[in-house]
């Protein structure tokens, strides 16, 4: 069903159909869609999101919420910063306060398959960028304060050490750099009219 839904999404996003409002509905089930099968297209949730740009009195917030929750599970790459552009200009990352605000509000992520491991993944890849080591408590906090075991599993995931000081050793930043040995090859014919030129 998935697929065949992708096919007529495709066809109403291409030329000029994209902006066409009565569009909407079809591509709102589309999101809903998405958060059911763990599915996901950018293009077609941009495209709402400006729809509902050019139509605020047709804005719905379950649907935004979808797709920017959707947006996240897509982490790394900027797709959150490509819809929250379409919403408002800024944002910040403060994982223990996104962890509060989820627990405050799980219907809005239950809704989305895989969400929360998700953003597991990203906060992971932050870590694994930004620390050499970290206590484990603090990680467990960024982690979305998860119990020891998960904890563990997510340690293992990523080849992490922790030590009897409470500490998880992320990696050594010295053995992350890489070298490259750049080598320009200029021929004479390349340079021999800027050389007769300084005469």
């Amino acid at each position: 069903m998935a697929e065949t839904m992708q096919q007529t999404v495709a066809t109403m996003l291409s030329g000029i159909e994209r902006y066409n409002p009565d569009n909407l509905p079809t591509l709102e089930r589309y999101v809903e869609m998405q958060s059911k099968e763990n599915t996901y297209d950018l293009e077609a949730n941009l495209a709402v999101l400006k729809l509902y740009q050019f139509n605020p009195h047709s804005f719905n917030i379950d649907i935004t919420c979808q797709i920017l929750l959707k947006a996240f599970t897509n982490l790394p790459n900027t797709d959150f910063i490509l819809c929250k552009c379409l919403l408002t200009g800024n944002q910040q990352c403060d994982f223990q306060l996104f962890w509060a605000r989820i627990r405050t509000t799980p219907e809005l992520t239950q809704k989305i398959a895989g969400f929360l491991d998700s953003i597991r993944k990203f906060v992971c890849h932050v870590v694994g960028i930004t620390f050499q080591t970290i206590e484990i408590s603090h990680l467990a906090q960024l982690l979305g304060v998860i119990d020891d075991s998960t904890l563990q599993v997510w340690i293992k995931k990523y080849g992490w050490k922790s030590d009897s000081d409470n500490l998880v050793f992320i990696s050594n930043q010295d053995e992350n750099i890489k070298t490259k040995n750049i080598s320009e090859k200029i021929d004479f014919e390349s340079v021999g009219h800027i050389m007769a030129s300084c005469r």
